[in-house]
């Protein structure tokens, strides 16, 4: 069985990460979507909700699993028997950090290997940090967010005046 990690901090997740995931969900038998505490960063949303929200957008795909975790990714990938981490790539400016963090891995654990999956054109501008900012300047972020994420922040959390 083929098990691929796809760790981020999905903060909010977006259609952008769900396609790399439904590619993904193509090609691997499992797919575990990794939510990763970051103690560095304060999140917008807190893990757990990040976690609630990414398994009702992914509640129709049966090969995909969502958790969180702390600590190194390749770490993660080894108690979970997964072989390959999952990058998505939305422009060329994302590929240098991502080969620098692709490399770091693999000086980590050479076992686990990085596949770097793009997104579709129309998603290629979204990302979680433009959701953030549409979002606290009261724009409308449902054609870039799953309808769940919307939803909740809609409801949830009351919109700055």
């Amino acid at each position: 069985m083929k098990i691929a990690i796809y760790p981020g901090s999905f903060d909010p997740i977006t259609y952008g990460h769900l396609d790399i995931l439904k590619n993904a969900s193509e090609i691997f038998d499992k797919v575990i979507i990794a939510v990763a505490h970051n103690g560095a960063k304060t999140g917008f949303l807190s893990v757990e909700e990040r976690v609630e929200l990414i398994k009702k957008s992914v509640k129709d795909i049966e090969n995909v699993e969502v958790d969180s975790f702390e600590g190194l990714t390749v770490e993660y990938a080894k108690k979970h028997d997964a072989n390959v981490l999952i990058r998505g790539l939305r422009a060329v400016s994302d590929f240098e950090f991502e080969m620098q963090l692709s490399q770091t891995n693999s000086a980590l654990c050479d076992e686990i290997k990085t596949v770097f999956l793009t997104t579709k054109p129309k998603y290629n501008f979204i990302s979680s940090s433009t959701i953030k900012e549409i979002y606290a300047n009261g724009g409308d972020i449902s054609k870039f967010v799953p309808e769940a994420v919307d939803k909740y922040l809609n409801e949830k959390i009351a919109k700055p005046c």
